[in-house]
């Protein structure tokens, strides 16, 4: 998950409470592991525990082993936020020295040179919007899926 700037905005605000990259997005996998996902249309994604939503896009990536990340990332000097999901991981340095924390094998790759961040993960890769109130039908459908 990449976050924009209202996004991060609103997680330092609402969960995280301090700045910190990685507390930020130790606090959005906390709620992403109480949330449940809904989809309501094609492209957008939402995670609500309830009280609060996630409204998330789903972003293009292209699916590349670790050998033609490295690849594409190579000439690169400058600090990027960079996400690997699967192992949690989040590091606000050069792409390459970050791949050095990835395991070999086939992932989802994006990249955006413009906001500089990177995303690796086995999942397609989703760009928080806002974290808002839980809407009425939010909250229905939250405890009609947890039980």
């Amino acid at each position: 998950m990449l976050l924009t700037r209202h996004a991060r905005e609103r997680l330092t605000k609402r969960l995280a409470k301090r700045r910190k990259l990685d507390r930020i997005y130790t606090k959005l996998w906390d709620f992403l592991d109480r949330s449940v996902r809904l989809v309501p249309k094609e492209g957008v994604v939402i995670f609500t525990d309830g009280k609060k939503s996630l409204v998330c896009i789903e972003l293009p990536c292209e699916r590349l082993s670790r050998r033609e990340i490295l690849g594409r990332v190579e000439g690169i000097r400058d600090s990027y936020e960079c996400v690997f999901y699967d192992g949690r991981l989040v590091k606000l340095t050069t792409p390459k020295k970050f791949l050095g924390f990835i395991p070999e094998g086939t992932y989802c790759f994006y990249i955006s040179r413009k906001k500089m961040s990177l995303y690796i993960g086995t999942r397609t890769p989703l760009l928080v919007i806002t974290l808002r109130p839980a809407k009425k039908e939010e909250r229905s459908a939250f405890y009609e899926l947890r039980g």
